[in-house]
């Protein structure tokens, strides 16, 4: 007897068909994608070679998204992706999306429960679409502030990383000899010191 927890196993073939173990039939990405929706676990992998194909699988979700739906990122956003590969960024750049998707998520989840407690867990049936429009008008102010939350918050994790970097940089660069700086000292430090010293000196006396 399968176990029903076990995680669920697709498989590409060289012909580009997937087939979905559990069920024992070929499926097609839009049935991947509504296993993403579903918040159902699984794996694509190469059926002859075994390796893990499901990023591969979920990017081509997204690029027939981007391609035939209502597109989410503009071309700009998408150039400076591309733009972040290879740089030193790179890896805080990711940190800081899936940080912000998370977020999203929660104010997401806030807003379902806070329309949930008050029509239903189905508003299209329990209310006709007049009420429901007036459900949104309503909740409209309190989204706001929830996405307000949201960005700042989103802020605030970029200035922290951007604050990770700078440190990091120091302690790399600290122990280099630099013109002008004592060993150990942070760069920029003699720079911030230079001012103190000029103000602090004594001016040469005048002769009579």
């Amino acid at each position: 007897m399968a176990d029903p927890n076990a995680l669920r196993l697709i498989k590409k073939y060289p012909n580009r068909r997937l087939y979905d173990t559990k069920t024992s039939t070929y499926i097609t990405l839009v049935d991947v994608k509504d296993l993403v929706i579903k918040n159902e676990t699984f794996q694509v992998i190469d059926a002859k070679t075994g390796d893990d194909l499901t990023r591969s699988i979920l990017l081509q979700i997204i690029l027939e998204e981007e391609a035939t739906g209502a597109p989410m990122f503009s071309s700009d956003v998408l150039s400076q992706f591309i733009r972040f590969y290879g740089n030193a960024m790179q890896g805080m750049v990711g940190t800081y999306l899936e940080r912000n998707i998370d977020l999203f998520n929660e104010v997401q989840k806030r807003f379902e429960e806070q329309s949930k407690a008050m029509y239903g867990s189905n508003p299209n049936t329990n209310m006709n679409q007049d009420m429901w429009r007036q459900f949104l008008s309503f909740q409209g102010p309190a989204m706001q502030s929830l996405v307000s939350s949201y960005m700042e918050q989103s802020k605030s994790m970029f200035t922290q990383m951007q604050e990770q970097l700078q440190n990091q940089t120091r302690n790399i660069f600290a122990g280099f000899p630099f013109p002008g700086m004592a060993p150990g000292a942070a760069p920029g430090a003699a720079k911030s010191a230079a001012p103190a010293n000029d103000a602090g000196a004594k001016k040469p006396e005048e002769k009579a």
